[in-house]
């Protein structure tokens, strides 16, 4: 169980939202417009959580190294940009644990590494945030996860210690940056994972594998 906690922040892509079917129709976009075959959904999901970086990694099999890299990712957060929340969905039994969140006291909010050109857009438009306290996006803080600068920029505006914080999330960076900060960690077995399929590896302090079993550490039922 975790104690003496007043706040719950959480990684957003992954961990509270599915964003894998428009991040990756972004992606598949710029294939189809250059008449190459389209990807499946199923290849893209996986590495939604790498953001630009992990779909095009898919699409073109490129890195950030490589030269034609950054007129892609333009490109890539162009087509994303006009598609915030076209199939974009909570994941099951998210908004019932957010409710029992607040139902029962506890602050909450979202720490993410996805800039605030896309964060606030989105969550504006999602009603499952309207009641969240603070939303820190990777471009808040002059550092961006797995530095722990996002995390106490959070705790922060709660006016809380990052001790009374807990950090979900569903990528090794998140572990560590929660760590850093000094705060509980939950890995989001449930979530992208990248390369993954332990998370044993990332040293959390707990493993959910569906939202609303971060319920039972809380002591919420």
């Amino acid at each position: 169980m975790i104690n003496n906690i007043n706040a719950i922040l959480f990684d957003l892509d992954g961990t509270l939202i599915d964003s894998a079917p428009d991040l990756g129709a972004a992606a598949d976009k710029m294939r189809t417009d250059r008449s190459l075959e389209s990807l499946p959904l199923s290849l893209y999901r996986p590495m939604a959580g790498a953001g630009a970086r992990g779909m095009i990694a898919i699409a073109f099999g490129l890195t950030p190294q490589d030269s034609a890299f950054e007129a892609l990712k333009e490109e890539f957060l162009s087509n994303y940009e006009v598609r915030l929340v076209k199939n974009t969905y909570a994941f099951d039994g998210v908004a019932e644990l957010i409710d029992q969140i607040c139902n029962s006291g506890f602050k909450w909010g979202v720490v993410t590494n996805k800039a605030a050109r896309f964060t606030l857009p989105l969550t504006g438009a999602m009603s499952l945030f309207t009641t969240a306290q603070t939303i820190i996006s990777g471009d808040t803080t002059p550092h961006s996860k797995p530095h722990p600068a996002p995390l106490l920029e959070a705790a922060r505006q709660l006016s809380l210690p990052p001790n009374r914080c807990v950090y979900v999330g569903d990528d090794k960076r998140d572990i560590i940056a929660g760590r850093a900060a000094g705060m509980p960690t939950v890995a989001a077995a449930y979530g992208y994972l990248g390369n993954v399929s332990d998370t044993e590896s990332w040293n959390a302090d707990y493993t959910i594998t569906k939202p609303l079993e971060l319920l039972n550490l809380l002591k919420m039922i």
